[in-house]
């Protein structure tokens, strides 16, 4: 009510002097307001335009590690450098509203917010420099921030768009299809190493090929999947290549598969075997001793992906699952594209096992 007050009375103030200035976010005028009562006006406003500046482009990153997404702020005309300047940054949902407060720096001082304590600051190196810098990157750090500048009352923004390098994977629960409803879904794929994949993650797998004919919960509560080969059971032979969507269900009624997203991997997974094969509980021991864990089945879409991992033969993880990862198709190693095969979850058998070190 304040702010609207005072661009009444500036906007008055301008139409009774006749004088007539270019129109910038209502910051174009000066001396509006008797602060004081003692007749000496105090500048709320400083005349100048302030211009906020992001990456265009989305900045990529990876799990475990430290990005810098940049932002910089000026004034035109330029007013030095004794300003006190807020600077604000906000992580925002898709349709960009405010998820959640990341940091906020007044000078030297600043404070980050929830999951980003400890590990997010702004960085002003340079004059007009308002970037920030997160370190250990999460899963659930990927999405577009807001660069806020604040400078009295004005109020200047830019979106930045951060997204993590990594690979989409379809998951079902030792159960079968279609056995999870949203919560459970969220759950296992946290459990694997991952998170539920957001519809942008899914559309760049499916861009790179993943075609998928079970429907999975994304983070968003909608279930979808990829289509890249148009076929009777999976929405029809005439329907378009593209992601098939049921739209938003009942998060606790409904039950799919899950899409989960896993990223680039701050350790090495590497396989482990004996002449006459493992059980499970063998098989997590076997890691143990060799000062590692079972890997999960997020590590070793990664480690397939990201690392380069190809080992034709099968191994335990610590889901219960048997699986082996092909980078180069050869006979006996199942079919002709490159991929992570899968036996399920046999109640019974010896195999190797595929193993975790973080570094």
């Amino acid at each position: 009510m304040l702010l609207l007050l005072l661009l009444l009375e500036a906007t008055l103030l301008q139409l009774a002097s006749g004088s007539y200035h270019p129109f910038y976010n209502g910051f174009y005028y000066n001396h509006i307001m008797n602060d004081m009562g003692n007749g000496q006006d105090k500048d709320y406003f400083n005349g100048a335009r302030l211009v906020v500046e992001t990456s265009k482009d989305p900045v990529y990153s990876y799990n475990g590690a430290n990005v810098t997404l940049p932002c910089h702020y000026r004034f035109e005309p330029d007013l030095g450098d004794k300003r006190k300047i807020r600077i604000k940054w906000s992580k925002l949902r898709d349709d960009y509203t405010k998820e959640q407060d990341v940091a906020v720096a007044i000078g030297k001082t600043y404070v980050a917010f929830g999951d980003f304590k400890g590990r997010a600051h702004i960085h002003r190196a340079s004059r007009h420099e308002a970037s920030l810098v997160i370190s250990d990157v999460h899963l659930k750090d990927e999405g577009k921030y807001r660069c806020e500048v604040i400078d009295g009352l004005e109020d200047e923004s830019d979106v930045v768009d951060l997204r993590l390098q990594g690979i989409v994977f379809p998951y079902q629960p030792p159960r079968g299809q279609y056995r999870l409803n949203f919560h459970e879904a969220e759950q296992v794929c946290q459990d694997q190493g991952a998170i539920l994949a957001n519809f942008n993650q899914l559309f760049q797998a499916w861009s790179e090929g993943l075609d998928w004919c079970n429907a999975g919960w994304l983070a968003d509560g909608t279930v979808q999947y990829p289509i890249r080969l148009p076929r009777k059971p999976c929405g029809g032979v005439h329907l378009a290549p593209g992601i098939r969507s049921y739209g938003p269900r009942h998060r606790h009624l409904h039950r799919f598969d899950a899409f989960c997203f896993s990223s680039a991997l701050r350790g090495e997974v590497f396989f482990l075997d004996r002449l006459a094969g493992m059980t499970l509980e063998e098989a997590k021991q076997s890691c143990q001793d060799a000062g590692a864990e079972i890997a999960r089945v997020g590590h070793l879409y990664s480690a397939w992906k990201f690392l380069g991992l190809d080992r034709c033969s099968a191994g335990w993880l610590a889901d219960g699952s048997v699986r082996y990862p092909i980078v180069n198709p050869r006979p006996n190693c199942g079919p002709s594209e490159p991929g992570v095969r899968s036996f399920g979850f046999p109640s019974k058998g010896r195999f190797g096992v595929f193993c975790y070190k973080e570094r």
